[in-house]
C-alpha cells in the first residue's frame, strides 16, 4: 500500500490565497491614493493660505499700498516675505493674477477632491471684479481662474481661489 502523506498546499489552495491577498492590496491602494490626494489638497491650501499672508505683508509694506503686478507675479514675495514660492505637490506654479490698478490680486489651486471642505469656504473670485481687467467671463472660466490654462493645469479639479 502506498502512504499518502498529505505535506503541503495544494495549486487550489495557493491560488485561493493569492486571489484574497490581491483583493486585499486593491482595496488598500484604493485607500491609499485617496489619502494621498487628500494629502495633496491640505497642502495647496496651506500653501495658498501661506502666499496670501505673505502678498498681505507685501501690500503693507509698499509705499504706496500695492499688490505684485501679474508680471512680477508671486516671486516679487521672495525673499522679503517668504524664502520661498511654494509651488504644487505635482509641480507648477499657482496662479496669480494681479489687478491692473494693483488693490488686489486673484490666486488660486486646483484641488483634486471635489468634496474638500474648503471649496464651500473660498471666495469663488471672478477676475471681472478688478477694476480695469481686461478677463472677461466665458466658458473657459472656471471659478475665476481660466480653467486648462491656469487654475486646472489641462485636467479636470475644482478651483480653491482668494483674493484680498
Amino acid at each position: 500500500m502506498r502512504n499518502k502523506n498529505k505535506k503541503g498546499f495544494t495549486l487550489i489552495e495557493l491560488l485561493v490565497v493569492i486571489a484574497i491577498i490581491g483583493i486585499l492590496a486593491s482595496v488598500v491602494l484604493a485607500s491609499l491614493n485617496s489619502a494621498r490626494r487628500k494629502s495633496r489638497d491640505a497642502r495647496r491650501i496651506a500653501d495658498i493660505k501661506q502666499l496670501q499672508l505673505a502678498l498681505e505683508m507685501y501690500f503693507d509694506a509698499a509705499n504706496p499700498s500695492a499688490y505684485p503686478t501679474t508680471a512680477q507675479g508671486t516671486a516679487a514675495l521672495t525673499p522679503t516675505y517668504i524664502p520661498t514660492v511654494p509651488t504644487d505637490p505635482l509641480g507648477g506654479a499657482y496662479p496669480y493674477f494681479g489687478c491692473t490698478n494693483a488693490t488686489s490680486y486673484h490666486l488660486g489651486a486646483g484641488l483634486e477632491e471635489s468634496t474638500n471642505p474648503a471649496l464651500n469656504s473660498d471666495l469663488e473670485a471672478i477676475p471681472l471684479n478688478c477694476i480695469g481687467s481686461t478677463l472677461t467671463q466665458s466658458a473657459d472660466v472656471t471659478d475665476g481662474l481660466q480653467s486648462s490654462a491656469t487654475c486646472t493645469a489641462g485636467t479636470v479639479r475644482d478651483c480653491y481661489d482668494v483674493t484680498p
